[in-house]
């Protein structure tokens, strides 16, 4: 049958996608299912299952762009034990995953609870949520798994790096709305989740946080269920609160179920924080509580935030700008009443449109234009060349228990520099559904990693829809897939590794193969700030194009067939463009991406 609520501009790019992914002799790893604790028999298989046009000016001649290669899909684990429902990745190059604790036992049996006490395998233990981790650290390198301790429930909670490299995490469900967590991580495998000793102000439930460019690693702390506040971690007075934020209770709408939670945070160059919820947006100065721009309400019908569970990027910032440019990026979202419809088991088609707005400057106007089909749920992540991939989620429905349909198996590549209607292209769709509590984060080697998938209240594997996912795959983009590797730069090294100040400048050595070799002027340098992701919301992501110097070719020995090169590339000139922290530095040859490498942005 005829799929209508694909683009038909996209039906031959569909067609071709189809030839690639069934001729590929790649294909993705045998899936099986073990059973990894008599609590429970999972059989984690994948499950496949009207908007009004818009009154504004878009561009619906989309065409599909057919000359890259699709991408690859390759499965990494079968079961993670946990649903990988928050993703963050470590500069030690290890990934947090956790899910919920308040959706009893999952599929990770613990063989003692943290106070020391045995678990046992009888009918007790294993209905004893205490048995079962809900957070788990991958190693990258070793593609294993251990558990860790998190308290109280951290569901939908947010999350920001700290310039140390310590994740902050704050919020969640319950007892855990209001708790302050660290994870500070570490090279022996024996680190775990702290609690901080002072609290929120406020319950945070759904909020969104942010890492400022202070001095003193502050992070703030947006809106929630029931919050129209924001407030700081560490607070800046010993008796400070939370602040009042009526522009969120002004974009709340009750009978979508908020409709304004985990709000869209971007940090703008010039200090102050982009705020999006629902459809509209400002500029604010949090150091004054002060509204600073009221920009124009995004075009079209429907929402953008949770539960309607659009996604965003800030596009990238770039010395040719003099870094004072920023441009957010907005896309997919719920229909008009998306929440009510899918409590009565109809999901309604979701929003195919993105816009795109300067935030900076005077001249504030959305642009808008047309994804392939219309998505929800899914992530943007900031390819290391400045391109955009859109994966996960589904294109009815809304965010929430068992409410979409429709998984968006296909991935998307959106390059923001082409002529509009080319800058979409469709990728090697996976075998797995990815919809409500999914992830996905950019890894040092190029790939994505992908992980969750629970739009059950409980861990379920059978007879439901969507069962329970807790296969962990990777996704490589096209210009790191294998036939680029003649064209890549490879063995990456920055000096100092210890950390580099705001302005200075610092060396990136590297190689290429002498037949790929041509200009310094071909040599592009990107630092990515990688980010703490959940529900769409990729929080602090953010890719800077840096300065370079100098690019000259050294000697160096064993190094047939290949060019060693040194450069001399220029920190971020402040914490407003860069907050301090840690960032991962590719080299880009040609629009091919290197590995990437970590560095430390500081203040002096």
């Amino acid at each position: 049958m005829e799929d209508k609520n694909i683009n038909p501009l996209y039906k031959a790019a569909l067609a071709i996608s189809y030839l690639l992914l069934h001729s590929s002799d790649i294909a993705e790893a045998a899936i099986v299912a073990p059973s990894p604790s008599p609590s429970s028999s999972p059989t984690p298989s994948p499950s496949s299952s009207p908007t009004a046009s818009p009154s504004y000016s878009t561009t619906s001649s989309v065409r599909a762009s057919t000359d890259a290669p699709p991408g690859q899909w390759k499965l990494l684990l079968n079961i993670t034990g946990v649903v990988a429902m928050h993703m963050a990745l470590t500069h030690y190059n290890t990934v947090l995953m956790f899910d919920q604790t308040s959706s009893g036992p999952s599929n990770y049996h613990l063989s003692h609870r943290y106070d020391g006490r045995p678990c046992h395998r009888d009918q007790h233990d294993f209905s004893d949520p205490s048995c079962y981790a809900h957070s788990v650290e991958y190693s990258i390198s070793t593609n294993t798994i251990r558990p860790l301790f998190i308290q109280p429930d951290p569901w939908a909670s947010s999350g920001s790096f700290l310039s140390n490299g310590t994740l902050l995490e704050t919020g969640g469900f319950a007892l855990g709305s209001k708790r302050v967590r660290y994870f500070k991580p570490c090279k022996n495998g024996h680190c775990d989740w702290t609690q901080g000793r002072r609290h929120l102000s406020a319950q945070r439930w759904y909020a969104s946080s942010l890492r400022l460019p202070e001095h003193d690693d502050r992070v703030v702390i947006v809106g929630g269920y029931n919050a129209s506040s924001y407030e700081f971690v560490p607070k800046r007075l010993p008796n400070e609160e939370c602040f009042n934020l009526p522009f969120l209770k002004k974009t709340y709408d009750s009978s979508e179920g908020g409709n304004n939670m985990y709000p869209i945070l971007h940090l703008s160059p010039d200090g102050h924080l982009f705020i999006f919820a629902n459809t509209d947006s400002i500029l604010f100065n949090y150091k004054r509580n002060q509204v600073v721009k009221t920009f124009p309400r995004i075009p079209g019908k429907g929402s953008r935030t949770y539960p309607s569970s659009g996604s965003s990027v800030l596009l990238p910032l770039d010395l040719n700008d003099r870094f004072l440019k920023a441009e957010v990026m907005i896309c997919g979202g719920a229909a008009t009443e998306a929440v009510p419809s899918a409590a009565r088991g109809q999901f309604l088609r979701g929003l195919g449109s993105c816009g795109r707005m300067t935030i900076t400057g005077n001249n504030h106007r959305w642009k808008m234009e047309q994804m392939p089909t219309a998505r929800l749920m899914h992530n943007m992540i900031i390819l290391p060349n400045g391109n955009v991939l859109f994966i996960n989620g589904a294109e009815s429905g809304s965010a929430g228990t068992n409410s979409a349909a429709r998984p968006a198996l296909q991935p998307y590549l959106y390059k923001p520099k082409k002529q509009l209607g080319l800058r979409f292209s469709l990728l090697r769709p996976s075998k797995i559904a990815r919809m409500y509590h999914s992830s996905a984060i950019l890894l040092p080697s190029g790939r994505i990693l992908v992980g969750g998938s629970n739009p059950n209240s409980r861990y379920v594997f059978k007879n439901v829809a969507h069962p329970t996912e807790l296969r962990l795959q990777a996704f490589t983009p096209p210009n790191m897939v294998a036939a680029f590797n003649d064209r890549r730069p490879s063995n990456v090294t920055v000096d100092p590794v210890g950390g580099v100040a705001y302005g200075a400048a610092f060396k990136v050595k590297f190689m290429l193969r002498k037949k790929a070799w041509q200009s310094v002027h071909d040599v592009v340098f990107t630092a990515y700030a990688s980010p703490f992701n959940t529900h769409s919301i990729s929080m602090d992501q953010r890719l800077l194009v840096l300065r370079s110097k100098s690019v000259t070719v050294a000697t160096a020995k064993g190094t047939v067939g290949k060019r060693l090169l040194s450069a001399v590339v220029e920190a971020p000139p402040s914490a407003m463009v860069a907050p301090a922290g840690y960032y991962m530095i590719t080299v880009i040859y040609n629009g091919i991406p290197s590995e990437s490498q970590w560095v430390r942005f500081m203040h002096k």
